[in-house]
């Protein structure tokens, strides 16, 4: 029987998690400078074509176009010939994973926020010793738009498909008269905002956010999707008592956890719902508890939040800064301390989200 080195079996995890890093790293080059779209577009290329198309030095076109192929990324199907005539391009598939923004398998954006959390490094370093934070607006638009892109599908393919119509009454109230209001927290670039509108046309929908470069993009894309009489985008605290219109449904779709003060928005949630109105939550599906080794949608969870979520929610001097890992039993305790009186776990498979329905 052979004994595997604890330490040999834990050096090769390193080196095989750093290789993956490194990769990830080249898919962003690859993503940031429009190689990918370069062979998409225009099909295989060599190493001089692809510098030509993309404007980009013909050396580190070979090196990449290498790399890539060596990561099982790019096919090379003359990987005998000179370097200089090898001619590269991109499996079936991989195209709408890397370039389509509306396909269900864009899973891009997640890569592209990692280059948002190593711009602010040396600032992790510090607020990790000082117990500062890093402030959202630090990580640039990488994370703004990785967040947004990585999300985006959802809202097109299943929230009003699926989501709201699992819960009759709200999905009804929707399509009624007089129109629905809703109050979308921690809106960002406004998809989930701009997707209702478009799916019910009766609805008038209010984004907040504490973003003002997200509050920007979004007014924007409202304009652009042609429901900007019925969708406004504000900055503000979800936390801050809101007066004047109250609310049919208030939605807090994965930023809860991002927030400084849950319970006060909860709280300024509740208090703006109009008669029979809804809380919906969507926020990460994880464990209720601390797994040893857990699956692998659990660690991208908590990777995110020892990088992003918890320093950006430190920045905001918290009342409670719950990470990314925010567990169903917290949700509950948050909303009780809130006042709500109902809360249910709505039945929505997802892979990525639960959610949750408050009321009363």
């Amino acid at each position: 029987m052979t004994v595997t080195d604890p330490r040999e079996a834990f050096a090769d995890k390193l080196i095989s998690d750093l290789t993956t890093s490194l990769e990830t790293f080249s898919v962003f080059l690859g993503l940031e400078l429009g190689l990918y779209a370069a062979i998409a577009e225009h099909g295989s290329a060599n190493e001089t074509e692809l510098a030509a198309r993309a404007g980009i030095a013909r050396r580190y076109a070979r090196e990449w176009l290498e790399q890539q192929t060596s990561a099982g990324y790019l096919l090379c199907d003359e990987v005998s010939a000179p370097a200089q005539e090898r001619r590269y391009r991109l499996a079936e598939g991989h195209a709408e994973v890397l370039l389509d923004g509306d396909s269900p398998f864009h899973a891009a954006p997640g890569i592209v926020m990692l280059a948002g959390i190593a711009k602010v490094l040396p600032d992790l370093l510090a607020a990790y010793r000082t117990g500062g934070g890093v402030p959202y607006h630090a990580f640039g638009r990488h994370i703004r738009h990785g967040i947004a892109h990585f999300n985006r599908p959802a809202f097109l393919h299943e929230y009003t498909a699926s989501w709201l119509p699992a819960m009759p009454e709200v999905d009804a109230r929707l399509r009624a008269n007089p129109p629905a209001r809703v109050l979308d927290l921690g809106c960002g670039l406004g998809n989930s905002s701009i997707v209702l509108a478009q799916a019910y046309p009766r609805v008038r929908v209010l984004g907040v956010d504490l973003d003002e470069e997200s509050v920007a993009e979004a007014r924007e894309a409202a304009a652009k999707e042609g429901v900007a009489d019925r969708v406004s985008f504000v900055v503000g605290d979800a936390a801050a008592p809101r007066e004047g219109e109250t609310y049919d449904l208030v939605t807090v779709f994965e930023a809860l956890h991002d927030m400084g003060d849950p319970v006060g928005t909860l709280r300024a949630a509740r208090s703006v719902l109009a008669e029979g109105g809804s809380v919906l939550i969507a926020d990460e599906r994880v464990a209720d508890e601390l797994t040893p080794e857990a699956d692998l949608l659990e660690r991208m969870q908590f990777g995110f939040s020892v990088l992003h979520c918890l320093p950006a929610t430190m920045a905001e001097k918290p009342v409670e800064a719950a990470g990314t890992i925010l567990r169903a039993p917290t949700v509950r305790r948050w909303a009780e301390e809130a006042g709500f009186t109902g809360f249910e776990l709505v039945p929505i498979d997802f892979p990525f989200w639960r959610f949750y329905r408050l009321s009363g």
